[in-house]
């Protein structure tokens, strides 16, 4: 079906985040798509911090975002907004890097009174940047995903329903999604 880019804009190695983008990646991976995982964390400081678009781990990610048909991004929310180090690599990405995806946006975080930042904060950015479509994103509750002894990742039963509807949307949008040329 399609390639899937999975992006986990976390800082964390031991993140919940990318404990749920990984989680949710084996359902999409079921339904048939192929899913490349991105941890935003692995690529170098200098590289992001620096600005170096040359950088071999820069120009890796955005190969991956060119060859991917439909992109989710995760990010935890710190003070009402999404990370720093996604921030840092969409900054570095071209301006037009989503052109014709299907993107779904996902955020984690304590409280719900964060609930609106990824219509407030990371919407506005990934329109930015030329998705062709946004799918409903979802966000959840830290309390809502439990690590287990053996590093998997427990979610509760509201949420995984919620996160299953959401992905099963994005898994559709992708098949009609149109492309569109990007004048340049």
């Amino acid at each position: 079906m399609a390639t899937v880019l999975s992006v986990s804009g976390s800082p964390s190695a031991s993140s919940r985040t990318s404990r749920l983008l990984r989680h949710l990646d084996q359902r999409l991976a079921a339904q048939g798509h192929d899913v490349v995982p991105l941890d935003v964390r692995t690529i170098p400081a200098d590289a992001l911090l620096g600005a170096d678009f040359r950088h071999p781990a820069i120009v890796e990610a955005t190969e991956l975002f060119a060859r991917a048909d439909g992109v989710v991004i995760g990010t935890p929310v710190y003070k009402a907004s999404y990370s720093g180090v996604l921030k840092a690599l969409l900054d570095l990405l071209p301006q037009y890097a989503l052109a014709g995806k299907t993107v779904l946006p996902l955020a984690t975080g304590g409280s719900v009174a964060h609930v609106l930042a990824i219509d407030y904060a990371l919407r506005p950015v990934l329109t930015s940047m030329g998705a062709a479509h946004i799918v409903q994103g979802w966000f959840t509750l830290d309390k809502d995903l439990a690590v287990q002894d053996d590093g998997s990742l427990a979610v509760a039963p509201a949420a995984t329903e919620a996160l299953g509807q959401v992905v099963d949307q994005f898994s559709a949008a992708l098949g009609r999604t149109p492309l569109l040329a990007v004048a340049g």
